[in-house]
């Protein structure tokens, strides 16, 4: 959110739409945070992201239970600091909806374009080398639940198949080197 909303912006927003959510029969909702250091460039030029990363400080001011960390994997940065979702990558690969769109990204960003005919998976590994594409390595991210319902009575019924966790902090946060 822009930093002119007021302090209490985002749970207001986060709470709305998990009234929404209620009343179209949701009961429960898993989010996530990055504690991962990114800055992207935008198209303007400046920057923006979280240089620090994110603990999800606010779905623990809205008492959302920590379920720990999703699976650590290697993600795929672009040089403008987006990462680029692995399962973009499968629709691109396999022909998708949407792989032009990608395709479009990726020569946008300095790949050669691809020739007729050519491998999707092959001209995907030289576009990524081409435009300077690195594999980092990513702790994975804080996971959160947060229980749905029209009421109390229907949040507290909400039942989690993970343990509650300790809630993650930056003193106990470390990332990999």
């Amino acid at each position: 959110m822009s930093p002119s909303v007021a302090s209490n912006g985002e749970s207001f927003a986060v709470a709305a739409a998990l009234r929404l959510a209620a009343g179209h029969g949701v009961r429960g909702v898993v989010t996530y945070a990055d504690p991962v250091p990114r800055l992207r460039t935008l198209s303007d030029g400046r920057t923006a992201g979280s240089p620090r990363g994110h603990l999800g400080i606010i779905y623990q001011a809205l008492s959302a239970t920590y379920t720990g960390r999703s699976t650590a994997r290697t993600v795929i940065v672009l040089p403008d600091g987006q990462v680029l979702p692995a399962r973009s990558i499968a629709k691109f690969v396999a022909g998708d909806r949407g792989a032009d769109g990608f395709e479009r990204r990726i020569v946008a960003l300095g790949a050669s374009e691809r020739p007729a005919g050519a491998g999707r998976r092959a001209w995907l590994h030289n576009a990524l080398e081409q435009i300077g594409a690195r594999r980092s390595r990513h702790p994975g991210t804080h996971r959160y639940a947060l229980p749905v319902g029209r009421n109390r009575a229907e949040r507290s019924r909400a039942v989690f198949g993970m343990p509650a966790l300790p809630y993650p902090k930056w003193a106990d946060a470390r990332l990999p080197a």
